[in-house]
């Protein structure tokens, strides 16, 4: 494996069009001009807004002779009216197309915006009378580059977004076929700059992915395949894109590990990411750090199933005596090492809506993908176990 991040360099078309390398966020303003955008309107969070990258990505449109605009009224889990508000912008500051730019939450938001740019309700008022948002024609939906900041959620080749219903207090999946960025700008270089926490945190989200997708029972031998490289990957390279979050190598290895887990959970993900939705609504926490918490604790759950399955990754990562012990042994030394809390009481979460979380957990889309049908209270349960401690079978 090349130890020369400039050797880390491509262009790709999996599961679309993308230009990775160091540095390669100067050429945002010509990748505009190639997808017909004359007038873009970047979308990010706000604590990426004052930061000179912003300032760059826009001075390549205008060097391009590009407008571009600027919305980043986004919160860490994007509500409605986030998007809503954007839609609002895209359409005062008459836009046509979208730069996503940024961690999961800023992409999430843009590629919704995208989606309803077009559109005449909001984004949670378009399900009246049963529509959903997969029924948008594709003419409606403007071209989107997706440029991310982040290695964990991989947003940035992905066909859908979560945003948070605030009045259901619900996560709800905006998914459309078309909603897949027609470019993707992967420059490792812009997530130098993560904090350690972030860098973990998100990290462990792009394994969670993949291990979800490998795990998952259902039938994709290729999404199979992507899954237990990114899983390698993430194993190699997070320590150290954690503690020497300059090392260029490790960063772009990780990008890349997050992209691959984002691709291969077309297959499906599962109760990690089932029992991390709700909690994301219910106390507004960090997606990546729920389920980096959860992991060991869904695995447990599931062992009966994914053994096998775990003894044959376990062989093809290296770990002595391939096994699920082995393989459970490496996450909680992995979670160790990156200071991931044991529990969810690291993260003022408790038991006391136990039974909510069961019965949201169980209509999350996710749910479907877990290797064992799980009831309500079986999520409530394992989420107990998640909130005290417990790493008993």
């Amino acid at each position: 494996m090349s130890t020369d991040a400039n050797a880390l360099a491509g262009n790709w078309n999996y599961p679309t069009a993308m230009r990775f390398g160091v540095g390669r966020l100067q050429e945002l303003g010509a990748t505009c001009r190639d997808v017909g955008m004359k007038n873009p309107l970047l979308v990010t969070d706000p604590g990426l807004a004052t930061l000179p990258m912003i300032q760059e990505a826009m001075d390549s449109c205008k060097k391009a002779g590009l407008g571009c605009g600027l919305f980043s009224d986004i919160k860490a889990n994007p509500v409605g009216r986030n998007v809503d508000e954007g839609v609002a912008v895209y359409r005062a500051g008459g836009h046509d197309g979208v730069i996503a730019f940024g961690g999961g939450s800023g992409i999430d938001a843009a590629k919704a915006v995208a989606v309803m740019a077009a559109q005449k309700e909001t984004l949670f008022g378009y399900l009246v009378g049963g529509r959903d948002w997969e029924d948008i024609p594709a003419a409606d939906i403007p071209p989107i580059i997706a440029i991310p900041t982040t290695s964990g959620t991989g947003s940035e080749v992905g066909r859908a977004s979560i945003i948070t219903d605030e009045t259901n207090h619900v996560k709800r999946i905006v998914f459309n076929p078309k909603m897949m960025p027609s470019v993707v700008i992967g420059d490792p270089a812009l997530t130098v700059g993560l904090p350690k926490v972030i860098t973990a945190a998100t990290g462990m989200d792009a394994l969670s992915h993949n291990l979800e997708a490998y795990c998952s029972p259902h039938f994709h031998p290729m999404a199979e395949g992507v899954a237990i490289e990114g899983i390698r990957l993430v194993k190699e390279y997070l320590p150290t894109a954690t503690f020497e979050g300059t090392d260029l190598v490790a960063r772009s290895q990780m990008m890349i590990a997050s992209s691959m887990g984002a691709t291969a959970f077309q297959r499906g993900l599962g109760g990690m990411h089932a029992l991390a939705h709700p909690l994301g609504a219910l106390y507004d926490a960090h997606h990546g750090m729920l389920n980096a918490i959860l992991m060991p604790y869904v695995l447990i759950r599931n062992r009966e199933v994914i053994a096998d399955r775990l003894t044959r990754l376990s062989a093809y990562l290296g770990l002595a005596n391939p096994s699920f012990d082995s393989f459970l042994k490496f996450v909680l030394a992995l979670r160790e090492e990156l200071d991931i809390p044991n529990d969810l009481s690291a993260l003022d979460i408790d038991t006391a809506r136990s039974d909510l979380v069961g019965r949201m957990a169980v209509e999350d889309p996710s749910a479907g993908g877990n290797p064992i049908s799980l009831s309500s209270d079986d999520y409530s349960r394992l989420f107990e176990k998640a909130v005290t401690g417990d790493l008993s079978g």
